[in-house]
């Protein structure tokens, strides 16, 4: 069908099956894999779908990351648009600043400074099972497992003290939050600001043997800018990774044979984190904004234009992955678009594959008899937050 015969269409993110995107999402991706789409404040911009036109848009330095020269998507971002981002924040902005930022930290999160991490990570997974073994069942997977895993690695990669996570755990939560207020975002933003400007400060004077102490000892940033970059690397390092190991340990219990298939052969686990990143896509999309006229799958986005990617619907693309709304372990299932593509591409994402690889199989072999504490439509779901994932996950053993 041609693009021009296609009315508009109004984004949703409301899923109707638990580990699947909205249904519209691959009506309209099979009708045209880029599209008009109508924006929350009447903007006539973009819809991309299409696995193709995703990943060139990701990979096009024409388009902008910059909220200020976006439209938004949703109708609860047109408020949010307000609330300042810190500086150090590099995931919204644009070379050359990102690059002077971001370069600091490619070295940090390199595969081979990541694979040394594993025997840490190794330990604390460990820790963690003995812990909920010496509980017992029942327990919440995600506040016994898949939540302290993540910020515990991302804590001392960092530097920032583990004793704290209550609170900056809260304030993650809110930041991601769809249903919160602008003032409640603010002001969980402005405290976790605060609350890490204290540590960067304290690292400026006395330096640490962790990632915050070695930027602290550089004299190309602010204070301002290393706060920001330990803002957006600790919400990051957490918030994603533990609603993966969750949700994909869910989606693994409610499909027993490849649950079977993954327990039979461990040697399944790097392809299976792979594959639970494509299937599940825990973040529901991101924006651009067209710095000039761009021609995308033959379709021309103009200067000023925002075109919104649907990660969820490229990753089930059946151009790119065959059988792709099926759930496989064995599934070669690299060129997925969870992480992102180009310059933006996800910094952390080995760490995060690292820790998906280790925790899933690890806490199988450990709980062989691991299965749910309550019916499958009990669980639940974060449905409005900005990643996906499960709120809680009663198991039992």
């Amino acid at each position: 069908m041609n693009e021009a015969d296609l009315g508009p269409v109004t984004l949703t993110v409301a899923r109707h099956d638990t580990f699947d995107p909205p249904p519209e999402l691959s009506l309209w991706r099979q009708e045209a894999p880029l599209r008009r789409m109508t924006y929350a404040d009447g903007h006539l911009g973009w819809l991309a779908t299409g696995h193709s036109a995703v990943r060139s848009i990701l990979a096009d330095n024409r388009f902008s990351t910059r909220i200020e020269l976006q439209h938004p998507a949703l109708p609860y971002m047109i408020k949010q648009r307000a609330i300042p981002l810190p500086p150090g924040f590099f995931l919204r902005m644009d070379p050359p600043d990102h690059t002077r930022l971001r370069r600091l930290l490619t070295g940090q999160f390199t595969v081979r400074r990541m694979r040394q991490l594993e025997p840490r990570i190794e330990k604390i997974v460990a820790e963690r099972l003995d812990e909920m073994e010496r509980q017992g069942p029942p327990a919440d997977l995600v506040s016994a497992f898949a939540l302290p895993i993540p910020s515990l690695v991302i804590c001392e990669l960092l530097g920032v003290p583990y004793t704290d996570h209550d609170r900056f755990q809260h304030d993650s939560a809110v930041i991601v939050s769809r249903e919160e207020s602008e003032q409640r975002k603010i002001e969980a933003l402005a405290d976790l600001f605060s609350y890490l400007h204290e540590l960067v400060l304290s690292k400026r004077a006395k330096p640490t043997d962790d990632l915050l102490g070695g930027l602290a000892e550089s004299d190309e940033l602010t204070d301002e800018e290393i706060t920001g970059i330990a803002l957006l690397l600790l919400v990051a390092g957490h918030e994603t990774t533990a609603n993966m190991i969750a949700l994909g340990t869910y989606a693994l219990l409610c499909n027993p044979p490849q649950l079977a298939a993954l327990r039979a052969d461990p040697s399944l686990a790097a392809g299976a984190a792979e594959e639970l990143l494509r299937y599940l896509t825990i973040v529901d999309f991101t924006t651009r904004g067209a710095l000039e006229d761009v021609e995308i799958e033959g379709q021309t986005i103009r200067a000023g234009e925002t075109v919104t990617l649907s990660l969820p619907a490229a990753n089930r693309d059946p151009e790119r992955f065959e059988e792709a709304d099926d759930f496989d372990v064995s599934r070669q299932a690299g060129g997925h678009l969870s992480f992102g593509h180009g310059i933006h591409q996800c910094l952390g994402q080995q760490l995060a594959r690292n820790e998906m690889r280790i925790a899933i199989p690890a806490l199988l072999e450990r709980l062989p008899g691991l299965r749910l504490a309550v019916p499958e439509e009990e669980v639940p779901m974060r449905s409005a937050m900005a990643i996906y994932g499960v709120h809680r996950l009663p198991v039992t053993w």
